[in-house]
């Protein structure tokens, strides 16, 4: 593979990668730091991937986070 190709391929896929890196922990440590159980008997951590890649995705078929 070469550059232009991995660049096009994170290009496209920012969103989702936005909420997975950037998302998912923001949620797991505001849960943590207000000391609010995660629902559905998840972790934080998962509880801060299924709403980071849920909401990556949404704005990836989307188009926008708005």
């Amino acid at each position: 593979m070469n550059a232009t190709r991995i660049l096009s391929l994170a290009y496209q896929s920012g969103p989702l990668l936005f909420g997975i890196a950037f998302l998912a922990p923001l949620v797991a440590q505001v849960l943590e730091a207000n000391q609010l159980p995660a629902p559905f008997g998840l972790s934080t951590i998962q509880f801060g991937l299924a709403v980071g890649v849920g909401g990556g995705l949404v704005a990836k078929l989307r188009g926008t986070w708005i």
